[in-house]
């Protein structure tokens, strides 16, 4: 008896995890709608993100090209609590921490050997349909960018 509540409680548990990253406006697919964002000549530009749930985490993954116009492909999986995961693919970041501040807003940091390289806020609209990304990031030069890249939901 003691045995069948347990296993209840974890598969209740479970499928709450579940349920609650079934309604989340962030999972989907994004594609970048450039005639909204403001991204500075020579910078890279994630074109797609799709956001997926897997095992109570959630799995992003990013494609889109650098600043010279190659492709590029990057994907991360973690929960939006705002611990470092690793990123798979990104020569400019070897972890991303994204934080819930609110249903809608997001804080983002990507790290390379522990010190950021990218960090910015990410709002989805209300209605759900799209998605900001505004990022600060410095280059390995020092040069600062700052860019808005706005994502419509497909």
């Amino acid at each position: 008896m003691k045995a069948r509540t347990i296993l209840f409680a974890l598969a209740f548990c479970l499928a709450g995890a579940a349920a609650c990253l079934a309604s989340d406006s962030n999972l989907g697919t994004w594609k970048l709608n450039e005639a909204k964002s403001k991204i500075p000549a020579g910078m890279g530009k994630n074109t797609s993100v799709v956001y997926t749930a897997v095992g109570g985490k959630y799995k992003c993954v990013v494609d889109g090209v650098d600043g010279s116009g190659k492709p590029t492909h990057n994907e991360w999986t973690g929960n939006f609590d705002g611990k470092d995961y690793p990123i798979v693919g990104d020569p400019i970041s070897d972890t991303r921490a994204i934080q819930t501040v609110d249903d809608h807003h997001y804080k983002l940091t990507n790290k390379k050997g522990g010190k950021p390289t990218v960090t910015g806020t990410i709002v989805v609209s209300a209605d759900g349909k799209s998605r900001t990304l505004t990022t600060n990031s410095t280059d390995a030069s020092g040069k600062k960018a700052t860019a808005t890249f706005v994502y419509d939901k497909k």
